[in-house]
């Protein structure tokens, strides 16, 4: 028997090892991919020219995406402001307020959130959001204020799901020990609980900026898609990401390769954003 067990945990071994050699292999695919096809169309087009270039005209020799890297800083940073802070509030008042009959329709109605597929956020956006900021502002009603707002309601499920299971994590010690202390319920669970919690609510921010940044259909329906420097919030952009799956379709030659070198920027942003929380994270440990 015992051989058996110590066969069969040999064999999980070695699936699990492959497992994980499968993921690395086809991160560094990708990497390789897009790296191989898209440096030289930057270098080829000159990084100046590429990187801050104001124009995108393909058919004119014109291959500037600073209008687009600009409009994925508009509309991922409105996309944080209105989903984090609600998502955050959210997460703890499920965890630590939320009566259990309420939690008991909450929580399925944020994990069904969490499975619409962005085409139908976008059409929400585009049946509803987009009429009422025409009305509320004027002007066509797809600009970076619309997608930010389609983008901060998008990531709600993300952050708050993160976000609730670090609360909950925390040992109730640290709650009880600042009731002992004098502190009134609210305080405890933001002055005690939820700096406990900080890591795991960062890790749910993350992933929430991470789906911001990679949103593609719901922000192609509602941000107006202008290849151009927005002059306000109320302006159309376009992202990186729309920008690829826009013209990807019919592009050849530099055109093509200038969208896969749009992709390596895109690669390169959201490494920049991750490596930038883990530093923040692993200060706040040391």
């Amino acid at each position: 028997m015992s051989v058996k067990i110590k066969l069969s945990e040999q064999m999980m071994h070695i699936i699990f090892f492959i497992s994980a050699c499968v993921s690395i292999l086809a991160v560094v695919l990708i990497c390789y991919f897009i790296f191989v096809s898209g440096v030289p169309a930057i270098l080829e087009i000159t990084p100046k020219a590429f990187l801050g270039g104001t124009l995108w005209k393909p058919l004119e020799g014109f291959f500037g995406i600073l209008p687009m890297i600009m409009g994925s800083i508009y509309v991922t940073t409105g996309g944080v402001i209105v989903g984090v802070p609600i998502g955050i509030l959210c997460a703890i008042f499920m965890a630590r307020f939320c009566p259990e009959k309420l939690y008991k329709i909450l929580k399925p109605a944020i994990e069904l959130l969490a499975g619409v597929p962005s085409i139908v956020y976008g059409f929400f956006g585009l049946v509803v959001l987009v009429p009422m900021m025409r009305n509320l502002f004027g002007g066509s009603g797809k600009g970076i204020l619309t997608a930010s707002v389609m983008l901060g309601i998008m990531i709600l499920p993300t952050i708050i799901g993160v976000a609730e299971s670090a609360i909950r994590a925390v040992p109730e010690s640290y709650y009880e020990g600042a009731l002992g202390l004098g502190a009134t319920h609210e305080r405890a669970v933001f002055f005690a609980v939820l700096p406990a919690a900080k890591s795991g609510v960062l890790a749910g921010v993350i992933l929430g900026i991470g789906r911001v940044i990679g949103e593609t259909m719901a922000v192609v329906m509602v941000a107006g898609n202008q290849p151009v420097l927005p002059n306000s919030i109320f302006g159309g952009v376009r992202t990186l990401t729309s920008n690829i799956v826009l013209e990807m379709g019919y592009a050849s030659g530099l055109h093509k390769d200038a969208l896969i070198a749009t992709a390596v920027v895109l690669f390169v942003f959201i490494l920049v954003i991750n490596l930038s929380f883990s530093a923040i994270k692993n200060r706040g440990r040391n």
